[in-house]
C-alpha cells in the first residue's frame, strides 16, 4: 500500500440529502442535465453539464477514458455465510484481485479471511484465496478461480454493478455505461464521463475542441478506510500523447474527464515533462506533494470527505480552487457520487 505524507486540505461534512441515491434519469433529467460548477481560481459559476462547450476553447484537448464497467459485484458464500464479492482487477498470471464484503455492504473483517479459504460463487465456481494483494493491508486478496471461460464474460452474466449504501436500489448495467465505453475492465464506473451524450461530444468537436482516449481500468474503492488508490492497469496511446504535447505547444489546455484519466496521463509523463505512449500498471498518487504536470483542468464528480481523489483535484487545480468549489457546491445543494452533479476545475490563469 502507498503511504502518503500529506492529505487533502478540503474538510467538510456531507449532508445525507446531498448524496445522489439514484441516476438523474430517475429525477426526470437527461444525463447531460446534471448541474455543472465551474471554478478557475478566480470565479465560480453554475450551469448544467450540456453547457460544457461554453467553458472550453477552440484548441483545447479533452481526454476521456474508454474503459467499460464490468458487472463486478457477485453474490457468494464463505463457509455457508452469504457475502458479496467485488472483482477489482486481473493480474498478469490470470489470478484476480477480490474484495469480500458482508451483505450489508461492510468490508469483511480481516481476521475472517485466510489463505486457502474457498469462496463459493454462482454456478458452482470456486475462488480460492491465495494471499493479500497489498500487504500489510488485508482488504484486497489475490484469488485463483476454477473457471473455464473468460472471467469478464462470466461476470457480465452472473454479476451486477458495484454499489454502495447511498444507492438504495439496484439499477441495470445500462446506467453504468458511459458513451466512451469500449474496453471492458473497470470494477467501478469511470463516472466523470457519465453525463456525456453523443450530442454533447458532437457539440464539443464542432466548437473546435479535440477529443482523445486513454484506457484506465478502475479498481475497487475504499469509501470506509479512505485508502489511496490501488495500482491500476492503464494505456496512453501514441496518438493521445502526441496530441497532449501539440496542444500545449499551440497554447491550448489539456482537460481530463475524471481522476482516472488524470492518473493515466500523469503516469505517462517522461523526464522531459512531455507525454509519451505508456502502458502497464500505475502506482501514481497525485497531490500537493506531486502536482500535475500536463493536465490543466479536470471534469469531475463530487468526492466523499477524506477521499484520496480530493488530493488529485488539488494537484490539478490547486488547493484554493478545490476548497472554494466544494464550499460553493455544499452551499448550493449539489449532489454527490457517481449519479450526482459535476464540476470543471481549472488551474488559475497565472499557472497556465
Amino acid at each position: 500500500m502507498t503511504v502518503l505524507n500529506d492529505t487533502s486540505s478540503v474538510r467538510f461534512v456531507l449532508p445525507p440529502d446531498q448524496e445522489a441515491p439514484a441516476p438523474p434519469e430517475a429525477r426526470g433529467l437527461a444525463r447531460d442535465e446534471v448541474r455543472l460548477l465551474v471554478a478557475d481560481g478566480n470565479t465560480v459559476s453554475h450551469g448544467i453539464f450540456r453547457d460544457l462547450p461554453r467553458y472550453l476553447r477552440p484548441g483545447d484537448l479533452v481526454v476521456v477514458n474508454d474503459s467499460a464497467t464490468m458487472n463486478a459485484a457477485v453474490d457468494a458464500r464463505v463457509d455457508g455465510v452469504p457475502v458479496v464479492v467485488h472483482f477489482a482487477t486481473w493480474l498478469d498470471d490470470s489470478t484476480w484481485v477480490l474484495e469480500v464484503r458482508t451483505t450489508d455492504g461492510k468490508p469483511a473483517a480481516a481476521a475472517s479471511l485466510l489463505a486457502g479459504m474457498e469462496i463459493g460463487l454462482p454456478g458452482g465456481v470456486v475462488a480460492k484465496l491465495l494471499a493479500p494483494w497489498l500487504p500489510p493491508a488485508e482488504r484486497l486478496w489475490i484469488a485463483h478461480l476454477a473457471l473455464e471461460v473468460d472471467v469478464k464474460t462470466w461476470l457480465q452474466h452472473e454479476g451486477r454493478p458495484i454499489t454502495y449504501s447511498y444507492v438504495r436500489q439496484r439499477w441495470s448495467p445500462d446506467y453504468y455505461r458511459t458513451v466512451f465505453a469500449r474496453r471492458l475492465g473497470s470494477a467501478e464506473m469511470p463516472s466523470a464521463s457519465r453525463p456525456f451524450t453523443e450530442t454533447l461530444v458532437t457539440d464539443l468537436v464542432m466548437s473546435g475542441v479535440v477529443v482523445a482516449p486513454i484506457t484506465l481500468h478502475t479498481g475497487v474503492s475504499s469509501p470506509e478506510q479512505g485508502e489511496p488508490p490501488s495500482p491500476e492497469r492503464f494505456s496512453v496511446p501514441e496518438s493521445t500523447a502526441r496530441l497532449v504535447n501539440l496542444t500545449h505547444e499551440n497554447g491550448g489546455r489539456v482537460i481530463t474527464i475524471g481522476t482516472t484519466v488524470t492518473r493515466a496521463l500523469e503516469s505517462a509523463v517522461a523526464d522531459d515533462g512531455r507525454a509519451s505512449a505508456t502502458a502497464g500498471w500505475t502506482n501514481l498518487v497525485l497531490g500537493t506533494h506531486h502536482p500535475a504536470r500536463v493536465v490543466d483542468g479536470i471534469v469531475t464528480g463530487w468526492h466523499a470527505p477524506g477521499a484520496s481523489h480530493l488530493m488529485l483535484l488539488e494537484a490539478v487545480a490547486g488547493v484554493d480552487t478545490v476548497r472554494e468549489a466544494y464550499r460553493a457546491a455544499l452551499a448550493k445543494g449539489y449532489l454527490w457520487h457517481e449519479f450526482g452533479d459535476s464540476a470543471l476545475l481549472v488551474r488559475p490563469r497565472s499557472r497556465q
